[in-house]
């Protein structure tokens, strides 16, 4: 299913029962609703216990409409496609789970509309909210030779998928590092229940635990052994948030 954000077309996906709690997945930067939640068995585990999984591929990415520009990707914009989603579907509120830019843009969400989401479980994200390295991933996403390891790495990953557009995603990078840097006056005044996971070795999230330091509401879990992919099938991860959510 699609619809029309702001003359973006997004796709989405609905599982589980009609009549359960909504909760809205969001998936990592140069994935998908399919890739990051559905072979990780995450959707049967949500479903499992009950909820309407709401799965969206965000702009730029998966089967949504995919903008060659940067300004499309500030992270208040893509966090507006999940309130525009909430609100074809007629959702008044909703939990949410975010990994990485998905968690970014979860805790934007929750900055900007708070009344449309109860509790949000955010993977993968630490306390500067941007990656650091955006730039370079941006140029060699656009063909350039990786100057980092990470850009060696973003690239590799982005690269090994064919439903995946480089320049989009190049332009995605470029936006979200120019905007998603994280003000703590914000962060201090949420009140939407936070759990923030995060694997053991993620050198992507690494200061995740001054993240959870600055939201009140915040709690923190670490995955032990876990690097930045290798957390999100994790089972500790998945106990952690039907744990999280069973508190509503």
């Amino acid at each position: 299913m699609e619809f029309n954000s702001d003359g973006v077309r997004i796709f989405y996906e609905l599982h589980g029962p009609e009549t359960g709690p909504p909760m809205v997945l969001v998936h990592g930067f140069a994935s998908d609703y399919q890739l990051n939640w559905l072979g990780t068995r995450w959707q049967e585990t949500l479903v499992g216990a009950g909820y309407r999984v709401i799965g969206i591929d965000c702009r730029g990415h998966g089967r949504s409409d995919k903008p060659h520009d940067p300004a499309a990707y500030a992270v208040d914009v893509m966090a507006a496609d999940v309130r525009r989603l909430l609100d074809e579907l007629h959702v008044a509120s909703s939990a949410y789970l975010g990994y990485s830019m998905g968690a970014r843009i979860g805790l934007q969400s929750v900055l900007d509309f708070p009344d449309r989401l109860n509790r949000a479980a955010l993977g993968g994200l630490g306390a500067g909210g941007a990656v650091e390295d955006a730039e370079r991933i941006s140029r060699a996403l656009r063909g350039g030779e990786p100057e980092s390891a990470s850009a060696e790495s973003f690239k590799k990953f982005a690269s090994a998928r064919t439903i995946n557009d480089l320049d989009a995603l190049a332009a995605c990078m470029e936006g979200l590092g120019r905007t998603s840097k994280l003000d703590a006056d914000r962060l201090s005044r949420i009140q939407t229940p936070i759990l923030l996971v995060v694997g053991e070795r993620d050198d992507i999230a690494d200061d995740a635990a001054v993240l959870a330091d600055r939201i009140p509401t915040a709690r923190l879990v670490v995955i032990p052994g876990r690097d930045h992919m290798g957390t999100v099938p994790a089972r500790q991860f998945k106990d952690a948030v039907v744990e999280f959510l069973a508190e509503a």
